[in-house]
């Protein structure tokens, strides 16, 4: 990476209002990292030739399996249109695969606008559908790119009016995608339409894109008539009349005979000419025919095989880069904008405290508060920089900071630790460029935490400052395999390296139970696990060979009765006596506190919580605890020093909510009731070994 780029983009880290942060997400294989090299070559960090086909943000292991399994970030620079501005966009592209949902949600946290990417020919998925819900439950700001769109060309061999259903299609299928998942109107109205320009079509591949709005206007010049009134015309249900020379509604002119539709004539007709003309491989039409695009072709690109010729002239005729980089400065936020109504779903605080305000005012003067999403391994796979988002206040090297992790309750002590920063960096794809420091607004990674960090969590100064809300993952690591070393003397060794995946792979999770020896490694699907062993062999290197069981597929215990009698419980002193029934629970409210990942600890907000999902009042009022999808709910009265045990119960309602009776997998759905208690006055005589023990 060139150092007088990475002082440009240094350059602009203060101007918060020329600044986008954006994410790049899509169902698999729908072409999101082959589309992001267009925005590469525009920004100058690639060959124009080559975009469409170096596919720049994978990885090698990425590039062998031609699929995107990371969310990578890179800061690049581009100069708006309408006013020569330079703007700084911050873009994380994410992986499509449903086994790599995490990274996506990781990328949403530290973003505000999403560009969602669809393939022409395939439509509206099931994972455009779900990252999609995810970008609106973030409140991120979705524009659109219906992508591969010379497939339904070339190979379906779409004629215009064909080809604007399909591309209608999509668009519709979206708009309802964003009406059935937009929870709230803080967003505005965000409804997808080609003449708004928050639609742009085109091809990744072929390095081609065009938006409506440039077509309006190149017609306009044309024509003399105002820009804005093609525009309104360039989609849906508009027919010009020659004779009458007026925009009709109706494919039948007035002198009786058919209309063409007006985009299929003045965009897809010529676009499906110009195809065509490259289809017959005729040099010296396509040399006439660049004159007439007004693009330049010299004698060595029309010594090119077709296909690479027809690239070249797409490229040079609608260049990918200036429609998707404009689309993303015009209709996506700036910090300064977006946090103003992101900070009530973040903050976790007050949100009249100083920091609270300081994100919602985007100031880099006030109190740091820096998320962070993921943790990136160094070259060498033993250190991490923590990638996340500054949303207040100014990072630095060299800076104090309390570091509080992603389990983190304001009040306590756990989970916070001081940490002096040796340095902050910009991610720049598979580059990290060291800078002095940076404020507010900007994606950022930091080195020197990972010891404080597991995978995510928060860096404030001010001692008084709530952590940012975790984030809430759309799936679960289900998918278990057993590993343990063939020389039982690397144990330490193979300890380390399982340690280190754990923390580089989002996701994933590393059970490691020394007692019984047993180490497993749990992702979203079959996929997700491959690839953290891969990950897991790198990291140990040849000379630590491990063995690794068959998948198992990870499952739930629950009841589906009420439980027929209150069953008793005593302790192995016979002083001591519980009384429990159980019940399984709605199926909203389990669904419900599925999606919960930070419990509040306050009685009040507990109770709120639980009664929106739907418990009754008087449950949810003395309702204990929530481990996952269960509760223990208190029905005893006045129980003499049933307070002195609650600590033990809590205890053993965790540890049978997390491996339950029948065959040790965790417990899912069900409420257990407290009845009565009989509580022994002596502290000797109620203690935890007593208690947890007849709880069970």
């Amino acid at each position: 990476m060139k150092r007088q780029y990475v002082d440009d983009v240094v350059s602009l880290l203060p101007e918060t209002d020329l600044i986008r942060n954006i994410a790049v997400i899509a169902h698999v294989d729908h072409g999101k990292t082959t589309l992001v090299d267009s925005l590469l070559s525009k920004a100058g960090l690639l060959r124009n030739d080559d975009a469409g086909s170096r596919r720049l943000l994978d990885t090698g292991e990425e590039q062998e399996r031609q699929i995107t399994m990371k969310s990578t970030g890179i800061s690049l620079i581009f100069k708006g249109a309408k006013d020569e501005k330079k703007y700084l966009v911050n873009l994380v592209d994410s992986p499509g695969h449903v086994d790599f949902s995490s990274e996506v949600t990781a990328a949403l946290r530290i973003t505000d606008g999403a560009m969602v990417v669809v393939d022409c020919v395939s439509g509206v998925s099931v994972q455009t559908n779900t990252v999609t819900r995810q970008a609106l439950n973030e409140r991120i700001k979705p524009v659109l790119h219906i992508n591969k769109v010379d497939r339904a060309i070339q190979e379906l061999g779409l004629n215009a009016e064909e080809l604007y259903q399909k591309l209608n299609s999509t668009v519709v299928s979206m708009n309802a995608v964003i009406a059935t998942y937009q929870n709230d109107e803080i967003l505005g109205d965000i409804t997808l339409d080609p003449r708004k320009g928050n639609v742009s079509f085109g091809s990744g591949k072929q390095g081609w894109a065009l938006r409506l709005d440039t077509f309006a206007e190149a017609i306009s010049a044309r024509t003399g008539k105002p820009a804005s009134k093609i525009l309104n015309r360039l989609w849906g249900d508009f027919f010009y009349d020659p004779d009458t020379r007026r925009y009709v509604k109706t494919p039948i002119s007035k002198s009786g005979k058919p209309l063409e539709r007006y985009v299929n004539q003045m965009v897809l007709e010529p676009l499906l000419q110009v195809f065509g003309k490259l289809k017959n491989d005729d040099r010296a039409e396509i040399k006439e025919m660049a004159t007439t695009l007004k693009i330049k072709l010299s004698d060595e690109d029309l010594d090119l095989p077709i296909k690479e010729l027809t690239n070249r002239v797409l490229q040079r005729w609608l260049p990918a880069g200036d429609a998707l980089s404009q689309m993303i400065i015009e209709h996506l936020p700036s910090p300064l904008v977006a946090q103003k109504y992101r900070v009530e779903n973040l903050y976790t605080g007050p949100l009249d405290d100083p920091t609270a305000t300081a994100i919602r005012n985007c100031d880099p003067d006030g109190p740091l508060s820096m998320f962070v999403s993921k943790m990136v391994a160094a070259e060498d796979g033993k250190r991490f920089f923590a990638f996340g988002r500054v949303f207040s206040g100014t990072i630095r090297g060299g800076q104090t900071v309390t570091v509080l992790g992603s389990n983190y309750v304001f009040g306590e002590k756990n989970e916070m630790t001081s940490v002096k920063i040796p340095r902050v960096s910009l991610m720049m794809g598979a580059h990290v460029e060291g800078v002095e420091s940076v404020p507010c607004g900007c994606t950022v990674g930091v080195a020197g935490v990972d010891t404080a960090l597991v995978k995510s969590g928060c860096l404030v100064t001010d001692p008084e400052a709530h952590p940012i809300a975790p984030m809430r993952f759309s799936v679960s690591p289900v998918v278990r395999q057993a590993v343990s070393p063939k020389n039982p003397s690397q144990l330490p060794k193979f300890l380390v390296g399982l340690r280190r995946l754990h923390k580089a792979e989002q996701g994933l999770e590393v059970i490691i139970n020394e007692r019984t020896s047993e180490y497993i490694i749990a992702g979203s699907g079959e996929l997700h696990v491959e690839v953290a062993l891969n990950a897991l062999r790198e990291l140990l290197g040849s000379d630590i060979a491990f063995n690794v069981g068959k998948p198992v597929v990870e499952f739930r215990e629950t009841i589906t009765q009420p439980s027929s009698e209150i069953c008793l419980g005593k302790s192995s002193n016979k002083h001591n006596r519980v009384y429990f029934s159980a019940e399984p629970l709605d199926e909203d409210i389990v669904k419900g506190l599925a999606g919960i990942t930070d419990v509040p600890t306050d009685p009040k907000k507990r109770y709120k919580m639980l009664t929106e999902l739907g418990l009754p009042a008087a449950d949810a009022r003395k309702a204990w605890f929530v481990e996952g999808t269960n509760l223990l709910v208190d029905r005893s009265k006045a129980v003499p020093f049933l307070t002195e045990i609650r600590d033990h119960i809590e205890v053993a309602f965790r540890e049978v909510s997390r491996a339950g009776a029948l065959s040790g997998e965790p417990l899912q759905g069900v409420v257990f009731y407290l009845h009565d208690a009989k509580v022994h006055s002596d502290s000797p005589h109620r203690g935890g070994a007593q208690v947890r023990y007849f709880s069970y």
